[in-house]
């Protein structure tokens, strides 16, 4: 199993080194990580080269965590039937490092919210409707999109939990612990890469979706 996790980290990092957002930025001549806040991410895509690259951002970062985790189901699928959920979580997470440090790009990717989005629809999508209500819910009221990707990989974690507990993860009872602990990778990892959003929102200057600045371009 050690060399099953290790095929599934290494795999996932490199669906990870698909960077939807850099390489569309490219198609349209910009440099996606020096504009806005430098992220790669779909958010900052978002917010420089408007909706539809934001869409297809999200998409393309969404759906690489998703094929990765399939993958693994396929390759372990009859030879650890018992413990092929939390190779794919190890997938998810090798997908949110590779997209989040891509070696090519000098280790500056996103933050892995829209890569942890795909492998909660692939591995736990019974927490996915919460997490979905609650991203869209916080950035409804408050404009954040940083405090709804930070409440999302919190409510992920609670949510594997309670699940777990309660017996509807589709994982041996033996791998459960395995499985809390990858899961709560994901969200240090997401509360690592949001620690300036963090320090921002705690002194109320972070950056609001659509907010206007002086020259009327937005934040």
């Amino acid at each position: 199993m050690i060399a099953a996790r290790l095929i599934a980290l290494g795999t996932g990092y490199l669906f990870g080194l698909f960077q939807t957002g850099y390489l569309y930025g490219k198609s349209q001549g910009i440099d996606i990580r020096k504009e806005g806040s430098g992220n790669a991410g779909a958010t900052n895509s978002l917010r420089v080269l408007g909706l539809k690259a934001g869409l297809i951002t999200f998409a393309g970062d969404l759906f690489k965590a998703i094929f990765a985790v399939l993958l693994m189901h396929l390759i372990f699928g009859s030879r650890y039937p018992e413990a092929v959920t939390v190779l794919g979580l190890y997938a998810g997470f090798g997908t949110v490092l590779g997209h989040n440090f891509p070696f090519y790009l000098k280790f500056q990717g996103g933050k892995g919210i829209a890569c942890t989005s795909g492998v909660i629809l692939a591995v736990c999508p019974q927490a996915a409707p919460f997490c979905l209500l609650l991203f869209i819910g916080s950035i409804a009221v408050t404009r954040y999109v940083s405090l709804g990707s930070i409440l999302v990989v919190t409510a992920f974690l609670i949510q594997v939990i309670l699940f777990g507990q309660m017996g509807w993860l589709s994982t041996a009872p033996a791998y459960l612990p395995e499985f809390y602990a990858v899961s709560a990778c994901f969200t240090a990892m997401a509360l690592w890469r949001h620690r300036a959003n963090i320090g921002r929102l705690l002194h109320g200057t972070e950056n609001k979706i659509g907010m206007k600045k002086k020259d009327g371009k937005e934040e």
